[in-house]
């Protein structure tokens, strides 16, 4: 009676064993990836451009051997926090949201793009634009009491860069960014359009009078002929800002992270690059966190006095 019984403490233990060993956080190895998603910025998730991101998911899931789908997010923390659950297992992030999702997430860079696949173009920057009927705004020193709209509190050329440019032009108002997104402290009026496509046509209808825009897709836009060029005055242009990257969830298989750079970092389907990044000749090139340093030091300073 007792060997049977202990027989069946053994078969019983030996199944516990055998099902923790089957299941990722049992101390055994991950279950088999058997979907992979990607997930873009708004500004890059729009109707127009479904087509090209969905060729490159289908390019992709050939490669890996495995379903490849898209994650559509509203905005810039709903990517960081698809990367940060596991919902998403790739996310092309500007440069700011991508800090952040290193920081909170500990997402891991691929690539970053470049025009012409070198590295020293790896660049755009931050321009401020304004309806050109607006005869009174010419530059950065005449927007103080006009009304503006950021993109969204986690966008590097939408938020950031043109904020530390706008404090740096007011010193004496010495400024928070508090203040600088409150409506009546130094703007009239402040919102956040959401992408940077919103903002500039906000500001071609008169919505607002002032809206910061990444310069590559304000160029794209002109050149898809979705805004006029008669219709818009770019009056601040910032320094060079390392261009936006690819990153990866660090958890994933090696395996599979390797197979994942290693086809990022060769993909050459012109279609995809002009219709989600806004020009056909650029690529991606290797970066890592270290080419974001700057952007991570701005960030803090810009917002540890708050």
């Amino acid at each position: 009676m007792k060997s049977r019984k202990l027989f069946k403490v053994c078969a019983l233990l030996m199944l516990a064993i055998l099902s923790c060993l089957s299941f990722t956080g049992c101390g055994g190895s991950k279950a088999e990836q058997k979907k992979f998603v990607i997930t873009y910025l708004p500004n890059e998730s729009t109707d127009k451009n479904a087509d090209a991101r969905k060729g490159m998911a289908a390019d992709l899931s050939k490669a890996l051997g495995m379903e490849v789908t898209e994650l559509i997010s509203n905005d810039y923390n709903a990517v960081i926090e698809a990367m940060r659950t596991g919902k998403a297992d790739m996310a092309y992030f500007g440069p700011l949201s991508f800090c952040l999702a290193y920081d909170r997430a500990g997402v891991e860079p691929i690539g970053m793009i470049a025009k012409n696949k070198d590295k020293k173009n790896a660049t755009y920057k931050s321009v401020l634009i304004t309806n050109s009927k607006n005869s009174d705004i010419n530059g950065i020193q005449d927007i103080k009491g006009k009304t503006m709209a950021f993109v969204d509190p986690n966008s590097t050329s939408g938020n950031l860069i043109p904020s530390a440019a706008i404090m740096k032009a007011f010193p004496n108002e010495k400024l928070s960014m508090d203040e600088l997104h409150t409506n009546g402290k130094f703007f009239q009026a402040v919102s956040f359009s959401g992408k940077h496509q919103a903002g500039l046509a906000a500001v071609v209808k008169g919505d607002v009078q002032v809206a910061p825009i990444s310069d590559a897709i304000l160029a794209a836009e002109l050149d898809a002929g979705r805004a006029d060029k008669n219709d818009v005055k770019v009056i601040f242009a910032s320094d060079p800002i390392p261009s936006e990257p690819m990153a990866i969830r660090k958890d994933l298989p090696a395996d599979v992270k390797e197979k994942v750079k290693q086809f990022v970092l060769s993909y050459d389907n012109a279609a995809y690059y002009k219709g989600v990044m806004g020009a056909e000749d650029k690529r991606f090139v290797e970066c890592s966190i270290d080419d974001y340093k700057g952007i991570i030091e701005l960030n803090k300073a810009l917002n540890s006095s708050k």
